[in-house]
């Protein structure tokens, strides 16, 4: 068994995918509509045929609740990995990003926090390499 895609509620579908592909440097997957659903996906360029990320329009009112009360609580709806976060955030500042907590040491990583304009925190994390 395996994990293959994980969802991100977004406000504006379009919106998220310049987010997520200009801001965050990640490739569009797949895109596709029927009716009124979009099927939106992005992929990490370094991984493209790894664990997708689906861009859902958040129209469900119990779904919009949760996403409002832990963006408000500074709840990350989503955490994404590196290996170069001090270039990665000087990068995502350069295209824009706003960061609700810059690039902090914790035990064992360093992280940083961002809005992805779309009604979500995310973080972005390095863990810290240490000999065992």
């Amino acid at each position: 068994m395996k994990i293959k895609l994980t969802s991100v509620y977004v406000d504006d579908q379009e919106k998220a995918l310049r987010f997520y592909t200009e801001v965050l440097g990640f490739v569009k997957k797949a895109d596709f509509s029927q009716g009124p659903f979009r099927w939106l996906t992005v992929a990490s360029a370094e991984e493209p045929d790894g664990m997708e990320l689906q861009l859902a329009l958040n129209n469900n009112p119990a779904a919009k609740s949760y996403q409002e009360a832990i963006f408000q609580q500074g709840q990350p709806a989503a955490n994404f990995f590196t290996d170069a976060i001090e270039a990665d955030h000087e990068r995502m500042k350069a295209s824009g990003a706003e960061f609700t907590m810059p690039v902090t040491d914790v035990k064992y990583a360093k992280i940083a926090t961002l809005n992805d304009t779309c009604g979500n925190l995310i973080q972005i994390t390095q863990l810290a390499h240490w000999q065992g």
